[in-house]
């Protein structure tokens, strides 16, 4: 069976230099979330996010405020966090429409430095591997050297990290393995040779393509094999670097840096290896943009809108779980549920009970061992109870939530199911 996307921007991806500023008040043009249509996937990837010693440690011990915003804002849509990884200055952060989340898998981060010869994050890679309905993507998230006369150690520095970053599994052990791979950052690509005044007016005509045969990473994937790999919509947009603060003018201050496409979003599908090869899998960019309207950074965020099609590998999740009977905090509770498939379970496992509309794995309301707290069973089913004392007295809307403690992901979500108010049970009874 293919599955295409009904939603026509099924994979949103942004990059965006924030330039150590906090957020702004919203991101809902960001994300375009006033399009009828949302995205089955957000990936965003962050650079220069404020990494002050304190404020970092602060940041991974209590979630930063991007994440925070982010989180705020795509949870009541029905998303949520799936993943994510910090290096000082870098974040990748990945959600997902909670219908997918029990089909992604395989999921593992890691890490680049290549600041300061390899030991400082202020430059480098973080990314992000996964299995999404069987087929293995890989979101790399880069912030490379500035300057103009370092388009070669930019080159130098992305091989660097496509070689150092290695994954725990025998079939995709290296960034390029992956069936796709998204390719994504401040790049720090610049413009050459042209004068300042023959690229302002470019931009001003929107006569960008007079400049593309000078952007650095053009001229590099002429020469270059590893780049020749990746893809890139045109770069039909203004470059979104460099501005003033709070501005759409370009750098009017004593350096006068001239405006570039630095914050770039390439992709890779790897070919096949045989004319036999099962490779049942298309990916074709709808929308490449600058988004203008912020000005919080001297950096544009930029977006990029992908159409994924996929044949689904596996179809069903590992676990069925579901809410028995009525919910609330009168008394214990029951949830019954069955494994659907082999995988390693473990004594560790749980089952959250959380509200319609939870940021992530931990944003639980209560949660059950499915070992500890087991009332019965048989060859395929389960059941398991919740305290009273546990369930919310203001009730709502909730679902169950799988966790596999060795595959550490949801591995079955239940259907949304009501747990009563027992204080307007009571008003309503007493009145």
């Amino acid at each position: 069976r293919v599955l295409i996307f009904k939603s026509k921007s099924p994979l949103y991806v942004v990059t965006w230099n924030v330039a150590t500023a906090e957020p702004p008040d919203d991101v809902n043009s960001l994300l375009q979330l006033n399009s009828p249509k949302k995205p089955d996937l957000y990936v965003i990837g962050l650079q220069e996010v404020k990494a002050a010693p304190l404020k970092f440690v602060t940041d991974l011990a209590f979630e930063d405020s991007w994440s925070h915003l982010f989180m705020n804002t795509l949870a009541p849509l029905g998303y949520i966090k799936v993943s994510s990884i910090r290096m000082q200055g870098l974040l990748l952060l990945f959600f997902s429409k909670l219908e997918h989340v029990p089909f992604i898998r395989d999921i593992q981060v890691t890490y680049t430095r290549t600041g300061l010869y390899g030991y400082w994050g202020n430059k480098g890679g973080v990314s992000i591997r996964l299995s999404f309905y069987g087929h293995m993507l890989c979101f790399l998230n880069c912030h490379l050297t500035a300057h103009m006369d370092y388009a070669s150690q930019r080159v130098n520095e992305f091989e660097s990290i496509l070689d150092a970053q290695t994954f725990d599994t025998k079939n995709t052990p290296l960034i390029l393995d992956h069936k796709v791979v998204f390719w994504f950052g401040d790049l720090n690509f610049r413009i050459e040779d042209h004068e300042m005044l023959f690229v302002k007016n470019c931009i001003t005509n929107q006569q960008y393509n007079l400049l593309w045969s000078k952007d650095q990473l053009t001229m590099m994937k002429q020469k270059e094999a590893t780049l020749q790999k990746f893809k890139e919509g045109p770069l039909d947009f203004q470059p979104s670097y460099k501005f003033d603060l709070h501005s759409d003018n370009y750098d009017t201050s004593g350096k006068k840096r001239k405006p570039a496409w630095c914050d770039r979003i390439l992709w890779r599908v790897k070919p096949k290896s045989s004319l036999s090869e099962d490779f049942p899998l298309k990916l074709s960019q709808e929308f490449y943009t600058s988004k203008m309207e912020y000005g919080i950074s001297d950096h544009k965020p930029v977006i990029g809108i992908f159409r994924l099609e996929l044949r689904k590998i596996y179809e069903t999740p590992l676990v069925q779980v579901s809410a028995e009977g009525e919910w609330s905090a009168n008394f214990d509770a029951l949830i019954t549920y069955s494994l659907l498939q082999t995988f390693p379970s473990s004594a560790w496992d749980w089952i959250g009970l959380y509200k319609v509309g939870f940021k992530s794995v931990s944003d639980y309301i209560t949660y059950t061992w499915v070992k500890d707290y087991q009332v019965s069973f048989t060859k395929k089913l389960f059941q398991v109870y919740v305290n009273k004392d546990k369930i919310p007295v203001l009730g709502g809307e909730c679902v169950l939530c799988y966790y596999s403690s060795n595959l550490q992901r949801i591995v079955g979500i239940s259907k949304p199911f009501k747990v009563s108010n027992i204080l307007l049970l009571y008003f309503m009874h007493t009145s």
